[in-house]
C-alpha cells in the first residue's frame, strides 16, 4: 500500500517530543497509560488503511453531487466509514463518561484524527464536524439538548454542522441577517440563507443537527445581538416520530478540491415553519461558537499539516523508486541511471517538504496538549495555558495551511511531469490543501487576529509566554554542541521579533489602526516560521539526547539523525524567510498610503 503517513514519527512527537504521558498525571486521564494510546492509535491506522485511503482517489472521482431536488449525493463508503469511525469512538472518543465518551486527551484523540487527515481528508472532515458540534452542545446546551441531539452524533446516525456564513455578509459575521422570532412554545421561528455549510445535508446520515447563528427580533446590532441555535433537518416528536423542519438544501458547491466533501447552501424557512432551539442566553452566540471555531482552527491546521504529510510520503516513496539521470560527477554515459533522490534539488525539495509537513505536526499537538493542560489545570497555571493556546491557534492554522500548500506544490515538483496527472495523488493532495486556507477564517484574517487581538492579550503576556518557552527550549538545546548555534540564531529571531513588536505598537499606541494591522499577514509569516523552528529545536533536542546516550535501536539512528538534519535545514532555508519580513514590516511606507485607486489599473 502506497505511504500516506509515519507511525514512527508519529511516536516520536506523541511520546518522546511532548509527553503524552505527562498528562495521565490528571484526574481526567488517569485511566490511560502508554500501551492503551498506542492501541488506540494502531486501530486508527487500520481503520485508515482499510476503509478511508483505498477510496481518496474514488471519492475525488466521484464528488458530492446535488441531486436539484434538496438531496447531496454521496459515495455509499461515506456512510459506511461514519458507521465505522462511530462505532471505534472515533467521534466522541474525547467526550466526557458522562456523554458516552472515552475522555481520551485532545492530544490522542486528534492525532487519530491526523491519520485519518493524511489517509482521506475528505471523510474526516464529517467527523470532525459531528465531534465539533457536540462538544458544542455539551458545553452550552440544557440537559435535554444533551439528551436529545449528543447521543445520535455520536452514534453516526445525525451529522453536526456550524451554519456561519451568509451570501451577503461572507467572513464579516457582525453582518448576519438570519432571524429568529419566539414563540410561546419555547422554541424560535428561523428565517434565513447559509452557505459554504460543510458537511451538510447529505444522504449519509439520517438527520443533521445545524449549530447556526441567528439574530433574535430586537437584538442589538453587530457581533453582540447573534444568538446561537440548534436547528436540526427533521425535528424528534414526543411521539417518536421525525418531523421536517424546513430546512431546504438549495445546491452544493462544486470545489476544486475536497470533492468528496459535501458543502452546501441552506435555507431556512422557506414556509414560515423551521423551529430553532435556544443554545444558552440570548446574544452569546458567538462567545459560544468560538468553542467550536478555534477547535476548528486547530483541526484545520493540522489537516493541512497531515495533508502535505501524505504528498511528501507520496513524493518520497516516488524519488526511492524512479531511476533517472545521471549525477553531475558522473562522466560515463553507460553507467545506469541513479534514483532521483540522489540529485542535489531533489533532496532539496523533500526537505523543504519534510521539514514544513513534520514541524507543523508538531506544531498542532503542541496545540492540543495545551488543550488538555488547560482542562487539567487550575488558577494561573490554567490562564498561561490558554493565553498560549489562544496565540499558537491563528499561526498552526496559518502557517500549517500556507505553506503545507508550498509543500505539496513542490511534491508535484518532484515528481516532474507524473506530477500533474492524476495517475499519482500529489495533484489531488495539492487540489485539497489550497482549501485550508480559507476554511475557519482567511489568512488575512487570521493575521489580523493574532496582531490585533492575541499579541495584545494581557498587555502582551500571551507573547511573554510563547518567548519564555522558546528560551526554555533554548537552553535545553544548549546542552548539546551541535545544537548550540541553532539556539542562538533562534535567540536572535525572537530579539528581531520584539524590535517589530515594539516599532508596530508606536502606530497602535497613535491610534492608527490601519496602519498597525496593514501588514498583519507579513508579521504572522515571520511568527510562524519562529515558532516552527522552535518545534524543529525541540525534536532536535530529544534527538540529541537519544543519541548520546544510545537510548534507540540500531537501525533507528538514522531517525534521529534526520531529525537534526532536517532541523539544521530549516534553519538555513527557511528561517531566513522571517528576517526579511522583519525588514517589511519596519520600512515606513506601507498600503494604507494608497488613496489612488487608480494605481491598480
Amino acid at each position: 500500500m502506497a505511504r500516506y503517513t509515519s507511525m514512527e514519527f508519529i511516536r516520536f512527537l506523541l511520546f518522546d517530543t511532548h509527553r503524552v504521558d505527562t498528562l495521565f498525571k490528571y484526574e481526567r486521564f488517569a485511566h490511560l497509560d502508554a500501551e492503551q494510546t498506542w492501541m488506540i492509535l494502531e486501530s486508527a491506522k487500520l481503520l485508515a488503511d482499510q476503509e478511508m485511503f483505498p477510496y481518496f482517489k474514488i471519492l475525488d472521482e466521484h464528488p458530492a453531487t446535488y441531486d436539484g431536488k434538496g438531496a447531496v449525493k454521496t459515495h455509499p463508503q461515506l456512510k459506511k466509514i461514519i458507521q465505522s469511525a462511530a462505532a471505534q469512538s472515533w467521534i466522541g472518543g474525547a467526550a466526557k463518561f458522562e456523554h458516552g465518551g472515552m475522555q481520551l486527551p485532545e492530544m490522542i484523540f486528534n492525532t487519530g484524527q491526523s491519520i485519518f487527515q493524511s489517509a482521506n481528508n475528505s471523510v474526516q472532515g464529517y467527523i470532525g464536524l459531528s465531534t465539533g458540534s457536540a462538544d458544542l452542545i455539551t458545553s452550552f446546551g440544557n440537559q435535554e439538548q444533551i439528551e436529545t441531539y449528543v447521543p445520535p452524533i455520536y452514534e453516526g446516525r445525525w451529522q453536526g454542522t456550524m451554519a456561519l456564513t451568509e451570501p451577503q455578509a461572507g467572513s464579516s459575521l457582525s453582518d448576519i441577517i438570519t432571524s429568529a422570532k419566539a414563540t410561546e412554545k419555547g422554541y424560535y421561528f428561523v428565517k434565513g440563507q447559509k452557505i459554504f455549510i460543510s458537511g451538510g445535508q447529505h444522504e449519509a446520515v439520517d438527520n443533521f443537527v445545524h449549530l447556526t447563528l441567528a439574530r433574535i427580533e430586537g437584538a442589538p446590532a453587530g457581533v453582540k445581538g447573534i444568538s446561537l441555535f440548534i436547528i436540526p433537518k427533521y425535528t424528534l416528536e414526543a411521539d417518536g416520530t421525525m418531523r421536517y423542519n424546513d430546512v431546504h438544501c438549495a445546491g452544493d458547491f462544486q470545489k476544486m478540491g475536497q470533492r468528496g466533501y459535501a458543502t452546501t447552501h441552506l435555507s431556512f424557512g422557506d414556509n414560515d415553519d423551521c423551529r430553532a432551539f435556544l443554545v444558552g442566553e440570548p446574544h452569546k452566540g458567538l462567545s459560544y461558537m468560538f468553542q467550536m471555531m478555534n477547535g476548528a482552527r486547530i483541526s484545520v491546521g493540522q489537516c493541512a499539516a497531515a495533508v502535505a504529510m501524505a504528498a511528501y510520503q507520496a513524493s518520497l516513496q516516488y524519488c526511492l523508486e524512479r531511476p533517472q539521470g545521471r549525477l553531475v560527477s558522473e562522466k560515463d554515459p553507460s553507467k545506469p541511471p541513479t534514483l532521483i533522490i540522489n540529485h542535489a534539488d531533489v533532496q532539496r525539495m523533500l526537505l523543504t517538504q519534510k521539514s514544513i509537513a513534520e514541524a507543523s505536526l508538531s506544531l498542532a499537538m503542541e496545540c492540543n496538549k495545551l488543550y488538555d493542560q488547560v482542562h487539567g489545570t487550575e488558577g494561573e497555571e490554567k490562564d498561561n495555558n490558554l493565553l498560549l493556546l489562544e496565540l499558537l491557534t491563528p499561526i498552526v492554522k496559518t502557517y500549517a495551511s500556507e505553506q503545507g500548500s508550498r509543500s505539496a506544490s513542490l511534491a508535484i515538483q518532484t515528481l516532474g511531469g507524473y506530477g500533474f496527472t492524476t495517475d499519482f495523488p500529489v495533484q489531488q493532495l495539492y487540489r485539497d490543501l489550497k482549501i485550508m486556507s480559507l476554511y475557519e477564517g482567511t489568512t488575512g484574517i487570521q493575521s489580523m487576529d493574532l496582531l490585533g487581538r492575541k499579541v495584545v492579550l494581557q498587555n502582551g503576556k500571551a507573547v511573554k509566554l510563547l518567548i519564555l518557552s522558546i528560551t526554555n527550549t533554548m537552553q535545553e538545546a544548549s546542552a548539546y554542541e551541535q545544537l548550540i548555534p541553532y539556539a542562538k540564531k533562534l535567540g536572535q529571531e525572537l530579539q528581531r521579533m520584539s524590535k517589530v513588536l515594539e516599532h508596530l505598537s508606536g502606530y497602535a499606541v497613535k491610534g492608527d489602526l490601519e496602519r498597525y494591522l496593514s501588514d498583519a499577514t507579513v508579521f504572522m509569516e515571520m511568527a510562524g516560521h519562529i515558532v516552527i523552528a522552535w518545534q524543529w529545536l525541540k525534536m532536535s533536542v530529544v534527538a540529541a539526547k537519544k543519541i548520546s546516550q544510545s537510548d534507540f535501536q540500531s537501525n533507528n539512528q538514522s531517525f534521529y539523525e534526520g531529525k537534526i538534519h532536517t532541523m539544521e535545514f530549516f534553519f538555513k532555508y527557511e528561517l531566513p524567510h522571517a528576517e526579511a519580513c522583519a525588514t517589511t514590516l519596519e520600512d515606513q511606507h506601507t498600503l494604507t498610503s494608497i488613496k489612488n485607486f487608480e494605481l491598480f489599473n
